[in-house]
């Protein structure tokens, strides 16, 4: 692993190398901050990719895709002299320390819950802080992130089930309201209520501590393997899934559960 000493010179050629294809590379020239937003939302899913994967070599490139777009936006915002990248690291610094007392300051926070309360707390007193507690949750977030997010926040400020078990009577709630708008066949409702019971089972995986976003991505990748299994196995009987029967492709879908395709 490289030194503090090895890593800023790595940081400060590319920083040299940025300038460089600011300067000479028709593409690199022309890019702004709206042409590049695009290119960023996909470097994080595929870092994000790379995470789920696992695989170490992986992370560390889609890492670099992404500070690569760092240092691109502050290239711009350099150029336009509002800000360059040591501001960006400045800022980010800045708000580290004001927003750790427990670290930098005399404060003491011993557990990790203490420290997201404290967090939101200080979020709330900061310049430009937010003014509401969910002011924090970008509009733009996936809508299943969005859901933990906007609970995950309320709890910090003590709004939550005093008992994790309690929270499946709620759940059990919303399918029964969800059911009575089913046989009524209203749409509208029947979405109003699919999205309730959506936000209920969302609150019920953060209660017991797991990411509903990593557990529905869990279950698609678990999918997509075991119907790419029932492809293949039927190709190789010579059979096409819309020509099959459900009981036949059940048949080779639980030959998929027990080849462990998981």
């Amino acid at each position: 692993m490289n030194n503090r000493e090895e890593n800023l010179t790595a940081f400060n050629r590319l920083l040299n190398i940025m300038d460089e294809l600011r300067e000479k590379c028709p593409w690199d020239k022309k890019q702004t901050n709206e042409s590049l937003r695009a290119n960023t939302i996909e470097e994080t899913y595929e870092l994000s990719e790379a995470i789920l994967n696992g695989y170490q070599d992986d992370i560390k490139k889609e890492l670099g895709d992404l500070l690569l777009h760092i240092l691109f936006y502050s290239k711009i915002g350099e150029e336009k002299k509002m800000f360059d990248i040591g501001d960006v690291c400045n800022a980010i610094s800045d708000k580290l320390v004001f927003r750790h007392p427990h670290v930098f300051g005399d404060n003491t926070l011993e557990t990790a819950e203490l420290v997201e309360k404290s967090w939101e707390q200080i979020k709330m007193k900061e310049k430009n802080g937010n003014k509401t507690i969910l002011d924090g949750v970008p509009t733009s977030l996936p809508s299943l992130v969005k859901a933990y997010r906007i609970q995950d926040k309320a709890r910090n400020s003590g709004f939550d089930w005093n008992e994790k078990r309690d929270v499946w009577d709620k759940v059990n709630e919303e399918m029964g309201e969800l059911k009575v708008e089913i046989d009524k066949e209203d749409e509208d409702r029947m979405e109003a209520e699919f999205g309730d019971l959506l936000f209920s089972v969302v609150n019920a995986a953060r209660l017991y501590q797991v990411n509903p976003d990593n557990a529905l991505e869990r279950t698609n990748r678990k999918f997509i393997k075991r119907f790419n299994y029932l492809e293949k196995e039927a190709k190789q009987i010579g059979r096409n899934l819309k020509d099959m029967t459900l009981a036949e492709m059940e048949e080779i879908w639980q030959e998929a559960k027990k080849e462990d395709v998981d």
